[in-house]
Parts: C-alpha cells; sequence; structure tokens
C-alpha cells in the first residue's frame, strides 16, 4: 500500500533537512516526510569541519561569495541576493543555534559541536511533525498521472512535489537521466597533492603562505601551504584542486606545479635580496637563519637543494648557486603523481547540468513539481563553509517559492 504525502524529500542530509523545516514552518498543514538510505541522518553534518560543523562563511556580500564556487558562480548570484550568511546567521539564532566567526571567516556553532546543529534540526522536524523515515534506499522514480511514486526496498511512497537533496548519489543521478536530465560526470574535488620529493621530506606539519601554478595551466593560487606525509594540502593547494577539478582529472593527477614560497616576490625582488645578504652576512653561514618569512628547516631544505652545502658562508657563493637558490625559493617545480581525498569532506564536481533547473524556485525545467536542493546539482565550492551555505540558500528558495 502506497504512503502518501504532499512533499517527499528524499535524501536526509544537511539540505533535506534544511528544505523541510523551512517548507513546515510555512505551511504547517503540509505532510512532508524525509527519506533517509541510512540508518542515521545528517551523518555528513556530523564530520564536517573536524565535528564542530563549519555552518557558512562570513562573506556577506553576494557577488563576493560568488567567487568561492568553481562551478555555480553565476547561477548562484541571484539565490544569495535572497538568502545568504547573514540570513544563515539569523536563521540559526531563531532556532536557538549561535554562531561565531573564527580569524580565517568560518564560522562554527559557539559550541564548537556539529552535535548542536543536528539537535537543532531534529528537534525542529519532530516539532513540526515531518515524518523521518531511515533505511528507506529508493529503488524507483515514476511520474504517475500527475503525482511522483517513489519505491524503496520495501515501501512504496506517493507525493505531489518531489524534492531531491541526495548529494553525489550515482544511483539517483542515474534515474534523473532516464528522465532526460543530463549529468555532468563527476569527478574529485578538494584533495590533496601526493608528492614524492627529497626537499619536503623531512619537512611534515611545515606551512607557508605560497603561490602555486599548474604546470601548462591557468590555474594558480595563493594561501597556506602545508607540507605533509604524502607531499602538499592546505588551503593554497584544495583550491587548486577544487578550481581544477577537471583540468587535474583529464591529467590523471599527474601533472608538474611551480611553488613560490616566497609568495608575491618575483625574480628581481630575490636577487636584489641575496645580493644584500651576499654583501652583509659575507661570514654568517647560508643555510642557518632564513632571511625570508618561511621556517628556517625549509630555507635550509631549498639551500641544500641548491647545490650549496650546509658550511657555506654567504661570502663564498657562486652566480650560478645564488640563481639556483632564487629559483628554488620563486618557482621550486615539483611532480604531482596522483591525490588524496579525505572520505569525510568529500566534495564532487558535477551533477545536474545547471541549464534544467530553474534557479528563483530550484525547480526542473524538465518535470514540474520536481525539485532539487544541495549538491545534487553541478555546484561546488571550496572549502570554508561554502558548501553548506550553497545548501541553506537552495533549501531556503525552494521553501519561499514552493508554498
Amino acid at each position: 500500500m502506497n504512503q502518501n504525502f504532499d512533499i517527499i524529500i528524499v535524501g536526509g542530509g544537511a539540505a533535506g533537512f534544511f528544505t523541510a523545516i523551512n517548507i513546515a514552518e510555512k505551511n504547517k498543514k503540509l505532510k512532508i516526510a524525509i527519506l533517509e538510505r541510512g540508518k542515521e541522518v545528517l551523518s555528513k553534518v556530523r564530520i564536517s569541519g573536524g565535528g564542530r560543523c563549519n555552518v557558512t562563511h562570513a562573506c556577506f556580500e553576494p557577488n563576493e561569495l560568488v567567487k568561492f564556487y568553481p562551478r555555480g558562480e553565476k547561477e548562484l548570484r541571484g539565490p544569495f541576493h535572497q538568502f545568504c550568511s547573514g540570513d544563515t546567521i539569523e536563521w540559526f539564532e531563531k532556532h536557538g543555534v549561535a554562531l561565531k566567526i573564527e580569524e580565517d571567516g568560518r564560522m562554527f556553532p559557539v559550541s564548537n559541536s556539529s552535535q548542536t546543529i543536528i539537535d537543532c534540526f531534529l528537534q525542529a522536524t519532530q516539532k513540526l511533525g515531518i515524518s523521518v523515515l531511515t533505511g528507506q534506499s529508493v529503488q524507483s522514480i515514476y511520474n504517475k498521472e500527475g503525482l511522483w511514486q517513489i519505491e524503496s526496498q520495501n515501501e512504496k511512497y506517493l507525493t505531489e512535489k518531489l524534492i531531491l537533496a541526495t548529494g553525489s548519489n550515482p544511483k539517483v543521478w542515474e534515474m534523473l537521466q532516464n528522465f532526460g536530465h543530463a549529468i555532468v560526470e563527476p569527478v574529485p574535488s578538494l584533495f590533496t597533492f601526493n608528492i614524492k620529493d627529497s626537499r619536503i621530506k623531512e619537512l611534515p606539519g611545515v606551512s607557508a603562505l605560497a603561490t602555486v601554478t599548474v604546470k601548462d595551466t591557468k590555474l594558480v593560487s595563493t594561501g597556506p601551504l602545508l607540507i605533509t606525509h604524502w607531499g602538499m594540502s592546505g588551503p593554497a593547494i584544495l583550491k587548486l584542486s577544487a578550481w581544477g577539478a577537471r583540468i587535474l582529472h583529464d591529467k590523471n593527477y599527474q601533472f608538474t606545479v611551480y611553488v613560490n614560497w616566497l609568495n608575491d616576490l618575483d625574480t628581481e625582488d630575490v636577487e636584489k635580496v641575496l645580493k644584500t645578504l651576499k654583501q652583509e652576512h659575507a661570514k654568517k653561514m647560508v643555510s642557518k637563519k632564513s632571511p625570508f618569512e618561511i621556517t628556517n628547516r625549509l630555507w635550509e631544505s631549498l639551500v641544500l637543494a641548491s647545490g650549496i652545502q650546509s658550511e657555506t658562508k654567504w661570502a663564498d657563493l657562486s652566480k650560478l648557486q645564488m640563481q639556483e637558490l632564487g629559483q628554488q625559493l620563486i618557482k621550486g617545480t615539483f611532480q604531482v603523481n596522483g591525490k588524496s581525498t579525505f572520505k569525510e569532506e568529500f566534495v564532487t564536481a558535477g551533477g545536474i547540468n545547471l541549464k534544467e533547473i530553474n534557479f528563483k524556485t530550484m525547480e526542473s525545467k524538465l518535470h514540474a513539481n520536481l525539485y532539487f536542493a544541495g549538491e545534487i546539482v553541478n555546484i561546488d565550492a571550496i572549502t570554508g563553509g561554502f558548501n553548506f551555505q550553497n545548501a541553506w540558500t537552495s533549501g531556503f528558495i525552494l521553501a519561499d517559492n514552493l508554498v
């Protein structure tokens, strides 16, 4: 026998819950259900931001906020003018959750626990009478006489309006392809670079403000770079991986990067500094103390990589050694051989083609009463609370235009 609802939301994650709560608050008479395939809801929220849940980012200007989205920048401009980061803060405060801004602009619950967000959502769904049904892995979706029929392994559901908030679920994408929707092939985004190189082998944990460029592309990123046991990570690398998700996938994750460890200095600047150091510190050992804003350990490693012995004094440097040191500092060449992704922070570039969605309502342009929220569409962002902000905005707009 069919279970009937006015609205069914498939996907018990951030976007699914936020959408359901906003719809129910606007129209308390609607019978709403969330179907979740797993045993638990909001599992990605639980582990996001190292268990603290990076709710949003303190970028309050829609035209600036869109710049953090490698895919979706144009499409999100209108939606962000309706529901932006400031609205997110206000929404959570109204629901009893205070947020705080950290130095880098990321925003977390004051409690420093993702459980606060989960509790907020669960309490709201309970209070609003939203049915949360777990263990409901959707096997098929049909449109039957203007109603959507959804079948899980053990149940059948009927609804007038269907909302898909299933993130990067290949099975659901496949069903949508059967409905004529085009799916942009998913590829990983937000990953770190695997690099085996003697210059960084002994330096895990060392970080620097650097500019990284991918050879033979227009991909450039500036920010903190972190040396790890397997290669390079940190915001500079993650940003590069997001903007270059497709390009780097096509290169099979085998490519060359240039690292400017001194961030904004160029060849001329570095040559001047090195010449001055050669004159003023003639009797001092080159490798002992970093004259730049990089750690002594990184400096020493780059000095040795330039063919300069650890006991060599500044006065004894040859012109060739000076040039090589300058090159290591501002255009160090590193070979990337593969990537590493963190399953819990996994983000995919890909999903429903953005041209097939009405961003004023989040409704499918191909099928009436079929809506999308969150990462199921071909939108993704760099790390820092932006992917959640897309979930909140799409959920709010959907709810606002649905009832």
